[in-house]
């Protein structure tokens, strides 16, 4: 079996610098670094903005590594694969805006091939995207939602019902009870509509992405804040870097396979905070966003559909 792997490799590049172009787009002052690297598993592009006036802090990575044994995160539901040579790419984002109205966001898409010079290499696609707000918008959430069922759509009726409960099962701090935001899309392991339309599929996820995200800074990042919200957003960045560090396979796979260190940790804040068993306030916007935001919901339903304007 035959995979068009170049193919993918240069929809990534682009898609690179689409999203790259996106941000800049909407901060006036700092701009993105370039960062080509090379390491003894392979070679990556990483492109970083930081201390920005309206982006705090923002990484568009994307990497090309090859190895001859699958770290145990990548192989975990396939035994069969455990140990073989294994090549991947992709094209991790992690957006940290600087204005406590904006929300964070992150997106990835990614190509895994085992025992790729075989003649019946495994291959997967995985990736997705999620909102992690501060204070909650409705019209936000419900934005957020439609772009993610779009992209699944041309694909099915089943895959964004799926993909969002995976997504919410998926970014879930166990050891809070309490999720990271409020979610989009996840998936993994994913191959069943055959090599081309499993392409696409990801190709139509990175575009709705940009739509989503670009539309919501545009609404968010002029927004009036004190220090009160940012004290909040320090504090629930902590969440965030909890969240990567203990659980996310993105960060566990590139950390075991050797990976390059800086790039794998882009996605972590640059201000973070903790307070010993701190709650806020009975009423308050911050007790808000636990109570109504971060538990799972269907933001595409018609009661949360009938409350937000046109857009």
């Amino acid at each position: 079996m035959s995979l068009n792997t170049e193919s993918v490799k240069n929809f990534l590049l682009d898609l690179q610098q689409w999203i790259v172009a996106m941000v800049q787009s909407h901060e006036p002052t700092a701009h993105f670094i370039t960062d080509k690297w090379t390491s003894k598993l392979g070679i990556g592009k990483s492109c970083v903005l930081a201390q920005g006036e309206v982006i705090e802090q923002g990484g568009v990575n994307f990497s090309h590594v090859q190895g001859e044994k699958l770290p145990p995160t990548a192989s975990a539901i396939r035994p069969n694969i455990a140990g073989k040579a294994f090549e991947a790419m992709g094209v991790s984002v992690v957006i940290h805006p600087r204005n406590p109205c904006a929300p964070t966001s992150h997106f990835n898409v990614r190509l895994f091939v085992a025992d790729a010079h075989s003649d019946n290499p495994t291959w997967w696609f995985g990736g997705g995207f999620d909102l992690t707000p501060f204070y909650g918008f409705e019209e936000d959430c419900v934005l957020w939602h439609k772009h993610a069922r779009a992209a699944c759509d041309p694909f099915g009726d089943t895959l964004y019902p799926r993909f969002k409960q995976w997504c919410d099962e998926y970014f879930y701090l166990k050891h809070r009870n309490e999720a990271r935001g409020i979610g989009g899309l996840f998936f993994d392991d994913f191959d069943e509509l055959g090599f081309e339309q499993c392409f696409a599929f990801i190709q139509s996820v990175g575009q709705h992405y940009i739509d989503a995200y670009d539309a919501i800074l545009r609404r968010r990042v002029a927004s009036p804040y004190g220090k009160r919200e940012q004290n909040f957003q320090h504090y629930r960045r902590g969440r965030y870097v909890e969240y990567n560090l203990l659980y996310d396979r993105g960060t566990l796979f590139g950390l075991q396979s050797g990976g390059r260190t800086e790039s794998i940790l882009m996605s972590l804040p640059p201000v973070v905070n903790w307070r010993y068993n701190w709650v806020p306030s009975a009423g308050s916007a911050e007790a808000t966003l636990y109570e109504e935001f971060l538990p799972a919901r269907d933001w595409l339903s018609a009661e949360v559909s009938a409350t937000i304007p046109n857009e």
